[in-house]
């Protein structure tokens, strides 16, 4: 029986690596050094605040967005006091800024892309093919080439996490826009509407809901990115996680975990909250 040869993909994608680590560091290190210093400047901006001024700032967030229902405020000031009495407050606040940056970024690149998606069948179905790629691939697989091109640290960590929680916002944001009933569509084009008219007094308007989803499920991804990140030098809570694997710290480990479940609540509830918020 013959055998069929080998296709070589590994020599391939470490060539293609290789390549751009010597030709395209023109590229990959301006992106290093805005992504440092928006981090580093975050994370500086964060630690500087009083944990007590935090919290009470976090506390009264929470009692604005939710009309005075107290459940969120409670759980944010005991969740918060619990983090800062367990001596996790300043891994905390570089975890909160790595989720933050990667996020915005997610953001900032996934509406545009949902909105380019649901405008274009064409791009749509260019598009769809990568996000099923980055949504299907471990997110471990994601550190490798962050590190190859951007060293360790906070920046690959961000890299990976955008690349890994990016997904659901771009798709969100192109099925809130596509579900916008066709016929408010035909009544803004009867009235003369403009296409920018359309798109931002029509339909992200009416898609906010979907679209408020998809940043909801990013920050989540973002935040379940912290401790795979951490492997590859990214400071935070992730850090505490992972030396109390590698050391077999169960308490460490639980109390290390509870602080990041903590955040990721209050992130997740805030961001709901937002989204079922009608009128500030």
């Amino acid at each position: 029986m013959t055998q069929i040869p080998q296709i070589p993909i590994i020599k391939w994608a470490d060539a293609v690596v290789a390549w751009l680590r010597a030709n395209a560091q023109w590229f990959f290190e301006p992106i290093k050094d805005v992504l440092k210093g928006i981090v580093s400047g975050l994370s500086d901006a964060l630690i500087a605040i009083p944990p007590l001024l935090f919290i009470v700032v976090v506390v009264g967030l929470t009692i604005f967005i939710t009309r005075k229902k107290w459940g969120l405020s409670l759980f944010a000031l005991l969740g918060l006091l619990l983090i800062q009495n367990l001596g996790f407050w300043e891994q905390t606040m570089l975890t909160l800024s790595l989720i933050l940056t990667s996020s915005i970024i997610s953001i900032l690149i996934g509406v545009p892309l949902g909105i380019w998606m649901s405008k274009s069948k064409v791009t749509q179905s260019i598009v769809t093919p990568i996000l099923d790629f980055m949504q299907t691939m471990p997110a471990f697989v994601y550190l490798i080439p962050a590190v190859s091109f951007f060293g360790i640290g906070m920046v690959p960590g961000i890299i990976a996490s955008v690349i890994f929680s990016m997904p659901p916002v771009v798709r969100l944001t192109n099925l809130g826009i596509r579900q916008v009933p066709e016929e408010l569509i035909e009544a803004a084009n009867a009235f003369g509407s403009t296409p920018s008219q359309k798109l931002f007094k029509v339909q992200i308007p009416l898609a906010k809901n979907t679209i408020m989803a998809g940043i909801n499920q990013t920050i989540m991804l973002a935040l379940s990115m912290v401790v795979i990140a951490s492997m590859i030098g990214a400071d935070g809570l992730g850090v505490e996680v992972f030396r109390a694997v590698t050391r077999n710290e169960a308490g460490q480990g639980f109390a290390s975990g509870l602080a990041i479940v903590i955040l990721a609540m209050i992130l997740d509830r805030i961001t709901q909250a937002l989204n079922k918020k009608k009128d500030f």
